[in-house]
């Protein structure tokens, strides 16, 4: 299978484990606020290791192998970096969406239904984990680009379960709020084709595009996912549940990679 094809594939399938998260929405019972900060907490220790292991040492060690010096590769790192924070800091200011505990962002939309801002908000949230796996995969560093999928995955387990619920609560009947939960999973396929298809056509790129996804994941953790634990967790369990989820990931992509 070619790279962009594993990108892809392998994008499609941790999007898809989005609905396996929201699928306890169709039970009859409602978790906890500190169980869902907690859960939030598992998902964003992983996005964070992801971010580190997967994606910022690989793509350090891509630029060395393409001749750059040890201070040149770290440059190209950090402005990568910056690049992916600062597209997702300008997507966040140029599309209107709303998250479930930060309210409105984004210019006025008048005329977009609240459920549509909630789905731009978790398409901006997931498109950088599709491009990270794209990338991945699309640098031919396969061992790691399965840990990274893995760990998106699991990752997306409680994310699409706290979706699931936090739509339920607004409302929402059951079933339309595991079938919009699982749509946005159907994002991060599209983040894979992008990621894959620009470091397949360039290897040049690779250091580049791993430091791009490494700062558009970093901005949803900072800018997002931790506001939400803190706001849900009501103290420590978030944060332990934060690292759990950074060992895990860490412990997938070094026993994998």
């Amino acid at each position: 299978m070619t790279p962009l094809a594993s990108g892809f594939l392998a994008s499609l399938l941790a999007g898809l484990s989005t609905s396996l998260g929201a699928l306890p929405v169709l039970l009859p019972f409602k978790p906890s606020e500190r169980t869902q900060g907690v859960l939030l907490g598992i998902g964003g220790g992983m996005m964070l290791a992801a971010t580190s292991f997967s994606l910022i040492l690989p793509g350090t060690d891509a630029a060395i192998a393409l001749g750059y010096p040890g201070p040149i590769a770290a440059l190209v790192m950090v402005t990568g970096v910056l690049l992916g924070g600062a597209f997702l800091w300008g997507a966040n200011n140029l599309f209107p969406h709303e998250h479930f505990f930060k309210g409105t962002e984004g210019p006025e939309a008048q005329n977009i239904t609240r459920i549509w801002l909630f789905v731009i908000a978790i398409a901006l949230h997931n498109f950088p984990e599709g491009l990270a796996v794209g990338v991945g995969f699309g640098g031919g560093e396969r061992a790691g680009a399965i840990a990274l999928a893995i760990g998106i995955a699991l990752q997306n387990i409680p994310e699409g379960f706290v979706v699931a619920i936090a739509l339920r609560d607004l409302s929402y009947a059951p079933l339309y709020a595991f079938t919009i939960a699982s749509l946005t999973g159907l994002i991060e396929p599209l983040g894979g084709l992008a990621g894959a298809a620009v470091v397949t056509v360039a290897q040049a790129a690779l250091p580049w595009a791993m430091g791009f996804a490494a700062g558009a994941m970093l901005f949803v953790i900072v800018d997002e996912i931790i506001p939400d634990i803190d706001r849900k967790a009501f103290g420590q369990r978030g944060t332990v549940g934060l690292m759990g989820g950074f060992v895990v990931m860490m412990f997938l992509d070094i026993a994998l990679g």
